[in-house]
């Protein structure tokens, strides 16, 4: 590199981690503010191989531990052009993109080393990069991935299973959190004791083990592109009006948990898991793993729970997340299992909300039309389902709403946000009601197996709510009751 071209990019990354340590830039923990600084070192320094950038961060982020090295190498053994670089970016970004990536839990409950979406959800970078550079290896190499599924997921998982034996497996995953504030965000506090598999490492592990897996898929002829434009394109979407998420062919992230299903579920996850946490025995000498038969079933217990929470279970945005107000009062509890799931539309907001913005913002709008104008302690719905890819917690699993009145402690409300008298939700949308939310229902005891399924019209004489054409969809539904 000339003398010239060096300094200009020394001078870029110093205005970047200059700039970018400020209170507006990328000292914000969100996606969009990663992918730019990553942008910013790429523009420097052009033509820098995906792979040669994706070392480079796991080595200013301190990640070279013996698993990693075992499947990958070690970071800085790269070509001398690339060693360049890799020194480069360490002098002279390192506070940023070490304090970005690097991931602890305090002894306060704040996680660092995640960024927030613009889905609204979080992601740990750690396991999103050595997934990426993991199917970046494989297709540079032409050899096969097999370090994705441990540096994303086994590992995780496996210890995590593992670490918490003497609690129940519901236990040993998660939990979620919330950030300060969703539009700056800089804190996010988890909302219980962390294990090793937070939401926010499992949502990193799916997304490195989606992208890790598609660029590993590359043929011969077939680029990879940029870093950045490879985390562009996952998490950075614009949804089409009318349609939504029904079509949506490509890999994004509200598709996580399917997207992470359909590769790993032709795959024996227990005996992967198994020899992830063998491989790690042997690596690490870890004397507290014993591979003796309480492993087996601890890993056993802890995947039938990850599948339920994970994979059958809907992503739901936490109500702090959408920016709820307190409920007022003491909330009532239910007494479950329910025996009635009640299906209404929220007529207003008229438009299916296409982003986790503008959902949240039609959550807010509801909430505060119940509080202020109905008088009502909170936002009636148990849960209402966006056509963004989610659904958002409403008076939620455990506490009484106030949706279908005469009915409200015997099932739960579940609008999705819309107006459908004339037209159906998306198709994604009421999967997301009809067979997600009500499985996660069903594995978490909150409703009977023999529930039954009613429109709000058919208990309440003065509404036409769900909707005309929604009404007559749900009529097809199995637990459809007249």
């Amino acid at each position: 590199m000339a003398f010239c071209g060096l300094t200009f990019f020394l001078l870029t990354l110093f205005y970047l981690v200059t700039v970018y340590s400020r209170p507006t830039g990328v000292h914000l923990r969100n996606m969009e503010g990663f992918i730019q600084a990553v942008q910013q070192v790429e523009h420097s320094n052009p033509g820098l191989p995906p792979l040669a950038l994706v070392r480079a961060l796991r080595r200013t982020a301190g990640h070279d531990d013996v698993m990693t090295i075992h499947f990958l190498g070690a970071s800085n053994n790269l070509s001398d052009a690339d060693l360049l670089e890799t020194a480069i970016l360490n002098t002279s970004s390192f506070s940023f993109f070490d304090k970005a990536i690097h991931h602890i839990v305090t002894d306060h409950g704040e996680e660092r080393g995640v960024v927030l979406t613009r889905d609204g959800t979080t992601v740990a970078l750690v396991p999103l990069l050595l997934g990426i550079e993991s199917g970046l290896n494989a297709k540079m190499e032409e050899v096969a991935a097999a370090g994705i599924f441990p540096l994303t997921f086994g590992r995780t998982l496996g210890l995590s299973f593992l670490s918490l034996q003497d609690f129940p497996p519901s236990h040993r995953l998660g939990p979620d959190g919330c950030w300060d504030n969703v539009e700056h965000p800089r804190v996010f506090k988890l909302s219980q004791p962390a294990t090793l598999a937070t939401d926010a490492m499992i949502n990193g592990g799916m997304d490195g083990l989606i992208l890790g897996t598609d660029l590993s898929n590359l043929t011969a002829s077939e680029q990879p592109q940029a870093l950045s434009e490879i985390l562009r394109g996952y998490y950075n979407f614009t949804l089409s009006e009318g349609q939504g998420m029904d079509a949506v062919s490509s890999q994004i992230s509200p598709r996580r948990r399917e997207l992470s299903r359909s590769i790993l579920e032709s795959v024996d996850l227990h005996s992967q898991v198994m020899e992830t946490l063998a491989l790690v025995w042997k690596l690490e000498k870890t004397e507290w793993i014993s591979m003796d038969t309480g492993v087996g079933k601890a890993v056993k217990d802890g995947l039938e729970t990850f599948v339920k929470k994970y994979w059958d279970c809907p992503q739901i945005i936490p109500r702090c997340q959408w920016g709820a107000k307190p409920h007022r009062g003491t909330p009532i509890p239910l007494s479950l299992p329910l025996q009635y799931l009640y299906i209404h539309h929220t007529y207003e907001p008229s438009s299916p909300c296409l982003s986790f913005p503008s959902c949240s913002r039609d959550m807010r709008s509801m909430q505060r039309f119940h509080q202020e104008d109905r008088g009502w302690a909170d936002i009636g719905y148990s849960f209402v389902v966006g056509s963004d890819g989610y659904v958002y917690e409403g008076r939620g699993w455990h506490h009484l709403g106030t949706h279908t009145r005469g009915h409200n402690a015997i099932g739960y409300g579940v609008s999705i946000i819309g107006n459908y008298t004339a037209t159906l939700p998306s198709r994604y949308a009421m999967d997301l009601l009809r067979h997600r939310l009500v499985q996660c229902a069903l594995h978490g005891g909150g409703l009977v197996s023999n529930f039954i399924i009613h429109g709000h019209r058919q208990v309440v004489n003065y509404t036409a709510c769900p909707g005309d054409a929604f009404f007559s969809e749900i009529r097809t539904w199995e637990h459809f009751s007249e």
